[in-house]
């Protein structure tokens, strides 16, 4: 829709937006769990910063369209936006069919010309001309925008064509995973837990061979068969293609606190109930529900008195409170993953106009694209960013 209104609004080009679903926007419905998290209200190195995967090729495209102008976009159009914690944008509606409404808006004031229904089968080049062939019709065109997202949540309509469109086209297409998305722990215990919530705590990924390849505090949640949450979802963008490699994770259940002055914590707590049981005194240390998994992990009888336990059996229970272990060893899959690592090299396209280096006036935009980012509205600005960019550079061209 983006790069549709882009182009159109130009006046060089006719603009033709061929929608393979029954409405526009249909991925956009359920992004921020309908609010529509629609940008990260941060500068161009704010957006980078959060970017895990070929950063330096958006550079371009956030500098024709960064998050203030964004903002600015549908502000103009008569969304109020609000911003929200950790900078997040969200309509002051709350409603995702907002974002949706203003770009139809556009794309009608742009003179786009809209078919829904409307698959896209196969696009050929000949003599020049791109032929676009869907189910029922054939549109000719002098450019093409590739702008059919990747495979997350193939119900609104992302299966992949993109990919088989670059690949037909000559592209190489790096291998996809999952990204932000659940992740399933070899440990059961999660499943006993599910619901619960953990906040403040950090979480922590690392190879075998030590390399962290991620870090961070925030809040996560067990599920039946693992973990999920901010943290997770971000921890999952980086483990995404490393799971053949048995990465583990740790949770630090008290960040704020070293190990020494955890210990004395702990000291604290035993001296004031010595006669209480173990289990019962972990709950001014960890959510009550915690307390039997983590006494087990520990290896101190819940039972245990509590003047009973032995500076060695207080330094394993410093250690699992600082380092909670969970083995991760698949994701919850694209049916729940928020977008899709991997996709169509970038090597192969021109970052300053997003067209195909192998086919003169092919754009590419949006998912199909071999970027992504952490969650907080940044994969919507990409989105947003490389579409109008796309759109502009093949408005461009047609001469």
């Amino acid at each position: 829709m983006m790069a549709a209104v882009a182009a159109a609004s130009t006046g060089t080009a006719s603009v033709i937006l061929l929608e393979k679903n029954e409405k526009l926007g249909k991925k956009l419905y359920i992004t921020g769990k309908g609010r529509c998290n629609l940008t990260n209200a941060t500068d161009i190195p704010g957006l980078m910063r959060h970017i895990v995967k070929n950063g330096r090729f958006l550079h371009s495209a956030f500098h024709r369209l960064d998050a203030s102008a964004l903002m600015a976009f549908f502000e103009e159009r008569g969304v109020p936006l609000k911003i929200e914690r950790g900078n997040r944008v969200f309509p002051v509606s709350d409603k995702s069919n907002d974002i949706n409404r203003a770009l139809e808006a556009a794309l009608r004031e742009a003179g786009v010309k809209i078919y829904l229904n409307e698959a896209v089968d196969e696009i050929e080049l000949s003599d020049s001309m791109f032929r676009v062939q869907t189910k029922g019709r054939v549109f000719f065109a002098d450019a093409v925008v590739l702008a059919t997202g990747g495979l997350s949540y193939p119900s609104t309509g992302s299966t992949g064509d993109g990919y088989r469109f670059a690949q037909e086209a000559g592209h190489t297409v790096v291998p996809t995973f999952p990204s932000l998305v659940s992740l399933t722990t070899a440990e059961t215990w999660p499943g006993d837990l599910t619901g619960l919530s953990l906040r403040n705590v950090r979480l922590t990924a690392s190879l075998p061979n030590g390399k962290i390849l991620y870090s961070d505090m925030g809040e996560m949640l067990f599920t039946p068969d693992g973990i999920t949450g901010p943290l997770v979802l971000s921890a999952s963008a980086h483990l995404a293609d490393k799971m053949h490699e048995h990465p583990t994770l740790t949770i630090d259940m008290k960040p704020a606190l070293d190990a020494e002055k955890l210990d004395a914590r702990i000291l604290r707590d035993f001296s004031d109930a010595p006669n209480k049981d173990f289990a019962n005194i972990l709950g001014g240390l960890v959510p009550s529900r915690m307390a039997s998994v983590v006494a087990i992990l520990a290896d101190i009888p819940p039972e245990t008195k509590v003047n009973t336990i032995t500076k060695t059996q207080r330094a394993a229970l410093v250690r699992t409170l600082k380092a909670l272990p969970l083995t991760p060893t698949s994701t919850a899959g694209y049916r729940e993953a928020v977008i899709t690592r991997g996709g169509i090299d970038t090597r192969e396209v021109n970052p300053s106009t997003l067209m195909s280096k192998k086919v003169p006036d092919l754009y590419f935009a949006g998912e199909c694209l071999d970027v992504d980012a952490l969650t907080g509205g940044y994969n919507l600005q990409i989105a947003f960013s490389t579409g109008w960019l796309a759109g502009l550079s093949a408005a461009a061209q047609i001469r």
